[in-house]
Order: structure tokens, then sequence, then C-alpha cells
């Protein structure tokens, strides 16, 4: 066995005229764990895919164990012991977690006929290897976030993997469920497989790695030791900008509250909310994946309706039983999944910017002014540095960054006094959030009242004068900026 077990030398990739790899490398050892990090398209997905045989490099060279892959399909780097799990895991939704385990097995066996207890042997022989508890006649649709993920990994030991390759593998995990993923990963190294671990969350590169790789505009910038490295080198590697942390603080606070939340309640979720939030204020919400902070984001801007309580704005009580009754009231919400809450994918980038604003737009036959929306496209495609030569893109080519960057212009564009965020910077590289941290304290400090609803308690604590912690539905804290540490809310949220 070579103590190299993968080596990618020199390997070039590009697609119609776009250069997306530019002679990169990467070597692996077995029971490695090695982050690539770098921005969205950066390359980190175009060398996955040439790894596990989905592209073929224009140029440079693939070694696997010291022999040299030339023209290698997906199949065959499966059987080689590569194994790929992708964002959004490739399991089958509408199949049994038993189904989805033993599929593969029987049809890489060519079988012709299904035999039950031969696949319930194979589904529970997979998740023994991980100690994976789970139903294995549950429908994996109904399986959370985390558990489907443990479906995948199990399926990929099968197949005897030595290399597991794992495409951004905490963005819609908690906390808990990510020190969960790492004890697997651990596991797993103990096995000695290599985990090439993809990612762009600094908190996770320096615990769970032992070596780095970060790429930028197709080009290898850095290999080395992660004890090596530190956030401010991390980030400059990344995205070649250096950046400072500062500590938002709240410089022109409202005399009275833009909104009071009293007694809020919503049956299974949440009960007995109540806080307020002044202009020039940004308040940050935080707790598990079953606190009922994301329910209370929802039912703020009326998409479930609030059963007790009372919301009032500037002073008003106010009914929101439905999107529009915020919207009217001057409150917006950035909502948890920006690709199919927030965004009309397939539409153009200015369509999607515009769209909450359409009846502004028109003249006072209601007809559609071009020229007027043509301004309004450009101002905010500026105000905003939304990255696309032409608005009249598909929003979908955009990066996570860039589209995040689509929702938070749309609703700015309405003229806004509160603006709600559930998860505001979930799956974007560290350039982006960065900058989308950058434009809310700005909204502040010119007045807007501005809730944060996160799990990532790093961008909580940076950018939230007052942080309240939810646990089971119920308020268990509230904090000021100098006592919201990590430890502090860690030990309420637990």
């Amino acid at each position: 066995m070579s103590d190299i077990l993968l080596r990618a030398s020199g390997i070039h990739k590009s697609f119609v005229g776009v250069h997306a790899l530019k002679g990169v490398s990467l070597e692996i050892a077995p029971g490695e764990i090695h982050c690539l990090a770098g921005e969205n398209g950066c390359g980190k997905s175009t060398l996955i895919k040439i790894i596990s045989g989905v592209y073929q490099p224009d140029a440079g060279s693939i070694e696997f164990d010291g022999k040299r892959l030339d023209k290698i399909t997906p199949i065959d780097a499966i059987l080689l012991g590569i194994q790929v799990i992708y964002q959004d895991f490739s399991v089958f939704p509408n199949l049994t977690v038993m189904e989805n385990l033993a599929l593969n097995s029987e049809l890489s066996n060519k079988r012709k006929v299904v035999n039950w207890k031969r696949m319930r042997q194979i589904a529970e022989e997979a998740v023994a290897k991980i100690n994976f508890q789970v139903d294995l006649d549950a429908l994996v649709g109904t399986l959370s976030v985390a558990q489907k993920q443990m479906v995948a990994i199990s399926r990929a030991l099968m197949f005897n993997a030595r290399l597991i390759i794992m495409d951004e593998p905490t963005t819609a995990l908690t906390r808990k469920e990510v020190q969960a993923l790492f004890k697997v990963i651990m596991q797993l190294k103990a096995q000695g497989i290599a985990i090439l671990f993809v990612s762009h969350k600094l908190n996770e590169v320096f615990e769970i790695s032992e070596r780095f790789t970060i790429f930028r505009n197709g080009e290898l910038v850095v290999t080395g030791q992660t004890k090596d490295l530190d956030a401010a080198k991390f980030s400059y590697y990344m995205t070649g900008r250096a950046f400072s942390e500062e500590q938002f603080t709240a410089t022109k606070l409202g005399d009275k509250p833009l909104l009071e939340v009293k007694n809020l309640g919503l049956a299974g979720a949440f009960s007995d909310i109540s806080f307020s939030l002044r202009s020039g204020e940004i308040l940050g919400i935080t707790g598990l994946l079953d606190s009922g902070r994301s329910e209370l984001a929802l039912a703020l801007f009326g998409i479930r309706q609030a059963d007790s309580g009372e919301i009032l704005i500037k002073g008003k009580k106010t009914a929101i039983t439905c999107p529009q009754d915020a919207i009217n009231n001057g409150l917006g919400l950035v909502p948890e999944d920006r690709l199919s809450e927030g965004l009309f994918l397939p539409r153009s980038i200015a369509d999607n910017l515009i769209i909450a604003e359409v009846d502004r737009l028109a003249n006072r036959f209601k007809v559609f002014d071009r020229e007027k929306r043509q301004e309004e496209v450009d101002r905010l495609m500026k105000e905003f540095a939304i990255a696309s030569p032409n608005a009249n893109n598909a929003c979908q080519t955009l990066s996570g960054g860039n589209q995040q960057r689509v929702v938070l212009g749309k609703w700015l564009a309405c003229g806004l006094d509160i603006l709600v965020l559930n998860g505001p910077t979930v799956g974007v590289d560290i350039g982006s959030k960065h900058d989308i941290h950058a434009i809310l304290q700005n909204l502040a400090r010119e007045g807007m009242g501005i809730i944060i609803i996160s799990d990532d308690l790093p961008e909580v604590i940076q950018n939230c004068s007052r942080v309240i912690i939810l646990k089971e539905g119920k308020i268990v804290q509230e904090l000021d900026a100098a006592e919201a540490t990590e430890q502090a809310i860690l030990s309420k949220m637990m």
C-alpha cells in the first residue's frame, strides 16, 4: 500500500472557455482527514467530480494507491473505494432506509428478484458499521437532515470505501448534529478510511482536519498542516482580502420599540414569547433545531399564524395573518431556505430583485414601466454588489452568496422598517458572509430594526447587541453583548 492514497497532480479543466482548474494538486494519506476549502466557484466541486470519474481532466494525472487512473467512470471509482457524499446526499426520499441501503448492492450484483430478507440483512450490516440507530422501514423523506446523512455514510461504507469525500456536510446541521457527525468521522479515521472534508467553515476546519488545501479562482493557494493555520490566514487565503472582525455596537437606538411581541404562542412550536426591538438594533435569537426559532420567524411573517399573544408595530397592535399583512406593516423575512422559499430560481436576477415592488414600478394604468424597472435593477445590482455579467441571467446561475444578496435586495427595495433573517449566511462562503454582515450592520446604523435567527454562534455574537436563547419553545435567557459568549449561550441551549 502506498503512503499516499490519492495524488492529484497538475489538474487542468475548462468548460466552454472558463478555466475552472489551473494546475491544482492534492494529496491525501490513508486515514487522514483533509479539508479542501475555498469560496464558491473556486474549483472544489470540479476536482471532486474529476476524482470520482464524473469529469475527465484536460491535463494532469490522478493516482490512487500508487496506480494511475486514466478515464475512469463513477462506477470504476466506487469499485476502487472512492465514495462521494454530496450536499443533497443523493438518497431516494420515497424509499425506505432499507431500500436505500440495499438497492446499490442489488443492482451491482445484477439481481432481478427482490429478496426482502437479504435486503434487510444488508441494511442491518450497513448501519451497524457506524452504530447508527434508525428504523429501517421508515421512509427516508421523513428523516431529519442528520439522519439522511448517516444513511448516505452507511451506504458508502458498504462498498469497502477507502476515501470518502464529504461535500459541505454540515450546511444544514445543528451544532449537536455536527458533533455527532465528527464522532463518526473519527471512527472512520480509526478504520484507516481517508476523509476529504469540503467546507468553508473556519471552526470546522480547525476542529476536524489534520491538513488543509485552499483553492481560489481555480488555483492552488496553499496546502499545509491545520495547526499552522489561524483565522486571519484562513480568511486571507480563501478570499485574498484581510477582514477586521469587529463586534457590532448599536449607536442610534430609537426611543420607542419598532416591534413588540407579547406572550406570543403557537401550539406545538413555542409559547409565552415576549421581546422588543428598537430601530438601529440587531437582535439575535438562537437555539437548537427543535427550539421553536424557525417557527417564530414564520409566525412573525404570517406564514404560520400565532394562536395566542399579540404583535405591536410602532406601538400599534397588528394582526399578521399572512405575509402581505407583514409587508404592509414594513416587516420582511429572509427565509431559512432561499432556494425553495426565497427565490424563483429559473427566473432572471432582475425579476427576483423587483418582485416585491412590482406595483410601485407600474404606472397609473397598471402597466409596467420598463425604464423605471431597469433603473431599479441597476441600482440594486450595484448597491448589493451582485456578481453577474447580466441581470437577465437566471438566478440559479449565481453562487450562494450572490443569491442571498438578491434576497436581501428584494426586501430592502421595499423600504422596510423591520427585517427578520432566518439563517442569513447558511451555505455562503466566507467572503460573502462578511459582506452580508457588513450590509446588515449598515442597515441597522441607518435605522432599520433587524432580527438574526441563527445557530451559528460566532455570527450571532459578532453582529447582535442582544441575544435571546430559546429552548423547547420558551425563552430561557436574554444576554447583552458583553455577556454573550459561546460558552454562556451553549450552557443555556443544551
